[in-house]
């Protein structure tokens, strides 16, 4: 497993794995506390995982929590995902930057999120699973969302929206979504 930094957004990471493929399928590690630790992050500061399933033109997002934020890692585990992060730390050199991945079954990357960016994403595949690892209990009063075509912001998501949540559908754009976030 290797970790290589996502210029574009301070403090994120991508998590690199190697797969081993014969006839049965692949195996590959997607989480190696050594690894985590050699970029600065504490690998026992996780503490709850969650999986999404969604399908193709699914929606979800952007997402972030208000007060401390919350750091997570991303993996698509089947299928494939077109991953959005945007730094809104402003005391960050990359603030408001917008950075894209293709996250896939195939490849098992893990984008670490550092606490204080909005995330989201798109299901490009019929079926697409994804599983998160966060550092800090969810507590559903600290959700803030923005709204996934804020001008400003200018996400050049890939496919024709086919379903998103209600919450996601009525968020405001990145202004009102960071007076909320300061709460």
């Amino acid at each position: 497993m290797t970790a290589t930094a996502v210029p574009t957004i301070a403090g994120a990471y991508l998590f690199a794995s190697t797969s081993h493929s014969d006839e049965r399928g692949f195996f590959c590690r997607t989480f190696d506390a050594d690894v985590v630790r050699s970029v600065g992050l504490d690998p026992h500061s996780f503490v709850q995982d969650s999986v999404s399933r969604s399908v193709r033109g699914v929606l979800r997002g952007l997402h972030l929590r208000s007060g401390a934020g919350e750091a997570k890692l991303v993996r698509c585990s089947y299928g494939k995902v077109f991953d959005v992060v945007v730094d809104l730390r402003a005391d960050s050199p990359t603030y408001r930057n917008v950075a894209s991945f293709e996250l896939s079954g195939d490849t098992q990357v893990t984008l670490y999120v550092p606490a204080g960016c909005a995330h989201g994403f798109q299901a490009l595949t019929e079926t697409a699973d994804v599983s998160y690892r966060i550092d800090r209990p969810h507590d559903p009063a600290e959700d803030v969302t923005i709204a996934f075509d804020d001008p400003e912001l200018a996400v050049p998501w890939p496919l024709p929206v086919t379903s998103m949540s209600q919450r996601d559908r009525q968020a405001p754009g990145l202004a009102e979504a960071l007076k909320q976030r300061k709460g």
